[in-house]
């Protein structure tokens, strides 16, 4: 019987680094959903795990034998929910209401293996404090182009993202929280191929 494969579904360049840099090879299968659509009412962590769910069944029709990851990360200020922005002027929108206060970044990840009819899901939530920023600050940011695809039109990761303290999991921060997908994936018997920090194989793109 062949080994199940972990197939991605998701296009972010931010969790597949994640994903090779802690030994994982596997192949890209971005889902195909619409992202606006979703139950009224849910709570915000329950709003991460559903569309982490519905991108992992999108994809899971073509490899019914392997294992498929979703994940989607929702910024939180208050209990409003900020994704990923439309465009630059929706980005200058998130980070003027996000400058100088503490916000929650929360990420559900969701693991199918259809075959076996396993289904593994849970929610991170970690926090970040940001800085003030100036007029100005928000401007280059934004004609740098880093907003681009980050929900709250940031990256933790980018050069100045205007963070002062974060508290949880980085890794959730930036897109998929490791410390939580490692032994998720490992219940349903896919574990890194090689030393952690090391370059595998590169990953399998696939859209069909």
């Amino acid at each position: 019987m062949a080994l199940a494969r972990l197939i991605l579904a998701s296009a972010s360049p931010r969790r597949q680094s994640l994903l090779r840099e802690a030994g994982f090879e596997f192949i890209i299968h971005p889902a195909d959903i619409d992202e606006t659509l979703f139950p009224p009412h849910l709570n915000l962590p329950d709003l991460a795990l559903y569309l982490a769910t519905a991108k992992a069944e999108a994809v899971s029709g073509h490899y019914p034998g392997d294992v498929i990851l979703g994940a989607d990360t929702v910024v939180a200020h208050a209990e409003q929910w900020l994704s990923k922005p439309t465009d630059a002027d929706d980005a200058r929108r998130m980070l003027r209401l996000l400058s100088g206060t503490t916000h929650r970044v929360i990420t559900g990840v969701c693991a199918i293996a259809p075959e076996r009819k396993v289904r593994r899901a849970e929610a991170v939530i970690s926090t970040v404090q940001m800085r003030p920023m100036s007029s100005w600050e928000i401007e280059a940011y934004i004609e740098g182009g880093e907003w681009r695809g980050k929900a709250g039109a940031y990256g933790i990761q980018d050069a100045d993202p205007f963070v002062t303290r974060t508290t949880g999991s980085h890794t959730n921060i930036v897109g998929l929280p490791m410390e939580t997908v490692v032994p998720l994936l490992g219940e349903l018997g896919i574990h890194p191929m090689h030393t952690p920090g090391l370059s595998g194989p590169d990953s399998f793109c696939s859209k069909g």
